[in-house]
């Protein structure tokens, strides 16, 4: 019997042996992770969804887009530690900067516009002579064309026989060389009508060497723009003038709004106006009145402004959403874009861009602004750079790096 109770304490001792070390060998474990996980020196986040951070690149879990590696450097001093992004980073994470200066933060009044297309800047390429579309080159809406690019090619008699005159004077000026007829002045004459229909200088000269017409032409742009229209489909019969499609020039758009009539009275062309953009992370950007429209609405009694803006990058698209901020008192102070503050409980804050391209947080203090600006007091220079856009990316890092 005693042989049998030393046996059961030996086994119970041994066993409360094992589930003290994998205890400790579990709390060591636990323990070293923060230290690992302190020497990181990089993670892997979603741009859209910047709370998910992996060790490992793939795909974001709830979005699905591709993850981007976020790089960390620092000595993990939240006031000193910098965030090194790369230029694709950057553009995946949107962010956008802007320059710290004097901006007018006095009282505006924003109105709420609506992109559109500076008709100003249309243009419709029409058949010039009559025919049978036999290919059409460009098939879709939103497709770029450059000046000289093909747009389709035609079956025309009109173009055959304008081609076939325009040999039979350069075969006759070399045969029968008489001296009573002016040979140059009738090539010039069935050049410059082939030139009106559509042929360039280089088919005209094409035609020449050749000194052989052909059943098709192919029509080239002579406008640069975006197709905002097509007209016709392969295949089709057209007649003179009868246009092929309409392009738009997007360098330039319009913001449009409404403003009350009592209203019209402060505000005149050439004005220098700010025009943000939600879509875009409330970028801003300067805008000139070109138009005040002198009648009013029969229906709601408004007057219509319409504000150019540049789009020289190309985000601004027709249909956005837009404020034009227009101030009503000018108030000029050293300012940053109101949409670059990050509100915590301690006081705001923004995110720069250093020399160096990195990005590091600096705490600020505010004064008055608008919607558009803010009056920065303290904390922040002019002439420094400051994140207007995909702060909260930064931010998500900061929180993670400092486990709170």
């Amino acid at each position: 019997m005693n042989n049998i109770k030393r046996n059961s304490l030996k086994r119970i001792f041994t066993l409360l042996f094992i589930v003290l070390s994998i205890s400790v060998f579990n709390s060591c474990k636990q323990k070293a992770q923060p230290v690992a996980q302190a020497k990181s020196k990089f993670y892997y986040t979603c741009s859209m969804h910047p709370q998910i951070h992996e060790d490992h690149p793939g795909n974001c879990p709830i979005c699905g887009m591709k993850l981007i590696k976020v790089e960390l450097t620092g000595s993990g001093n939240s006031a000193t530690e910098k965030i090194t992004l790369t230029a694709s980073q950057i553009q995946l994470a949107g962010i956008t900067v802007d320059t710290v200066r004097e901006e007018n933060t006095g009282n505006e009044k924003l109105l709420t516009g609506t992109v559109a297309t500076d008709e100003s800047k249309a243009e419709e390429i029409s058949a010039r002579a009559a025919g049978r579309i036999q290919r059409l080159f460009v098939r879709s809406v939103g497709q770029k064309i450059t000046m000289g690019q093909a747009v389709y090619s035609i079956y025309s008699e009109d173009l055959l026989s304008a081609e076939k005159e325009y040999l039979l004077a350069r075969q006759q000026q070399k045969v029968l060389n008489n001296p009573d007829v002016d040979y140059d002045a009738l090539i010039s004459t069935a050049e410059h009508k082939l030139l009106l229909w559509g042929l360039n200088a280089a088919q005209i000269k094409n035609l020449s060497s050749l000194s052989k017409t052909s059943a098709t032409v192919t029509i080239y742009s002579k406008v640069n723009g975006t197709v905002s229209d097509i007209a016709i489909h392969e295949g089709d019969y057209v007649t003179e003038g009868m246009a092929i499609l309409k392009t738009q020039g997007l360098n330039s758009l319009w913001v449009e709004a409404q403003l009350y009539a009592s209203e019209s009275g402060n505000y005149k062309e050439n004005d220098i106006v700010n025009v943000s953009f939600p879509d875009l992370n409330w970028q801003v950007i300067k805008g000139k009145v070109g138009f005040i429209n002198p009648e009013l609405s029969d229906d709601s009694k408004v007057v219509l402004i319409r504000v150019a803006v540049p789009n020289t990058l190309g985000l601004i698209r027709p249909g956005m959403l837009a404020y034009i901020a227009i101030g009503n008192g000018k108030q000029n102070n050293v300012a940053i874009p109101a949409s670059s503050i990050l509100a915590t409980g301690k006081g705001n804050k923004v995110w720069i861009k250093n020399r160096d391209g990195s990005f590091s947080e600096r705490k600020i203090n505010t004064g008055a602004g608008n919607p558009g600006y803010v009056q920065v007091v303290s904390g922040i220079s002019q002439g420094e750079v400051v994140v207007t856009g995909g702060a909260y990316l930064l931010e998500s890092e900061l929180v993670f790096k400092n486990g709170g």
